[in-house]
């Protein structure tokens, strides 16, 4: 990659500009102590600072808006920093990147995605590996996502995810592995495209249908706002009723089942579900972690065309995780239980 500022003839053209957001994770930690664990302590400023091949890309701006692990980050803090991007890019940022954890990374993404209709990019990064680590993933990661920001490439991508080098649509990107660089993948579909030597590729564009445009009013929530609380549960072999009674009993806003294969349940936890779903939405998502939930193959007491008949909605290529945040937003932005589930049911399976 040429690391100077690009020239056309004897005139300096301009770098663009891309605006950074850091919320924290590993790719910001480092040990507080040498006998104590990681923290997320280094701030923005210091993350531009450790990538000196930045300055030949383009003019990153940077805002430390948390300095926490990724599983402290909030549906509300996501609505919150879907804001700032909005004024960056209506300031004049070409791209945007986001900074955090790599454990809640995907469902972060997933949200800001739900709720970006801009065409600029904007591109979420992390790191497996803190920054005094031998290896550490966090500098490569940081400049590819910049280079991906500043692409034309990456326009009308919505969210994409990039570490490993690898582009990954939000809605499709998954954390498998707990501590390999290489963690991130979308099982099913694979990488949009990659970065290499400084160049960035894009072989595949997902078709973006609009039905997140229905969650705009999220955008608007005030902080006093009660966010709907959604139960997410993931049924195992053997599985009794007893932890959907007590969800049951909790009065939830809504249910999301990861059901085992492709949407099933035993037959035990059918006539709770059934309640359920008869005064909250319940969505039937697929434990596996790749492909969809069916809709019209097995007719067993407990197997999807029972489920459906009930009351309950497929979620399509959604899992558990992300169809949770999904209803979480249709329901703050006012939609009732039919049609919340609807809206989510769309969204999985537009793709």
């Amino acid at each position: 990659m040429n690391q100077h500022r690009p020239t056309v003839g004897d005139a300096v053209t301009a770098l663009p500009r891309i605006d950074l957001f850091a919320l924290g994770g590993t790719i910001a930690s480092v040990p507080a102590y040498e006998e104590e664990g990681a923290l997320p302590a280094v701030g923005a400023d210091d993350l531009l600072a450790s990538v000196p091949q930045l300055a030949g890309v383009a003019e990153v701006r940077a805002t430390q808006v948390l300095q926490v692990p990724s599983c402290e980050v909030t549906v509300r803090d996501l609505v919150g920093l879907v804001g700032r991007l909005q004024a960056a890019v209506e300031a004049g940022a070409q791209g945007v990147v986001v900074t955090q954890g790599t454990d809640t990374l995907e469902e972060a993404a997933f949200v800001v995605d739900l709720l970006w209709d801009r065409p600029e990019p904007v591109v979420f990064t992390g790191a497996l590996r803190t920054p005094d680590s031998p290896g550490a993933d966090g500098p490569a990661n940081l400049l590819a996502a910049v280079q991906v920001a500043a692409s034309d490439a990456a326009r009308d991508l919505g969210v994409v995810v990039c570490l490993n080098a690898e582009i990954h649509a939000a809605r499709l990107v998954r954390k498998t592995h707990a501590s390999n660089p290489a963690a991130f993948t979308s099982p099913g579909a694979g990488p949009l495209g990659w970065v290499s030597e400084g160049r960035v590729g894009i072989v595949t564009r997902p078709v973006r249908s609009a039905p997140w445009r229905e969650l705009d009013a999220v955008k608007s929530l005030n902080a006093g706002t009660t966010l709907p609380r959604v139960a997410l549960v993931r049924v195992g072999l053997g599985e009794d009723a007893h932890l959907l009674e007590a969800v049951e009993a909790a009065s939830f806003d809504g249910v999301v089942v990861e059901g085992v294969g492709g949407g099933h349940v035993p037959r035990a936890l059918v006539p709770v579900l059934a309640r359920l779903a008869e005064r909250t939405p319940v969505l039937l998502a697929s434990r596996t972690g790749a492909g969809e939930v069916l809709s019209r193959t097995y007719g067993y007491p407990g197997a999807e065309i029972d489920l459906l008949s009930r009351g309950l909605v497929g979620v399509g290529r959604l899992d558990g995780a992300k169809a949770r945040l999904a209803l979480v937003l249709a329901l703050a932005a006012g939609h009732d239980r039919a049609t919340a589930a609807d809206l989510v049911s769309q969204i999985g399976g537009g793709w």
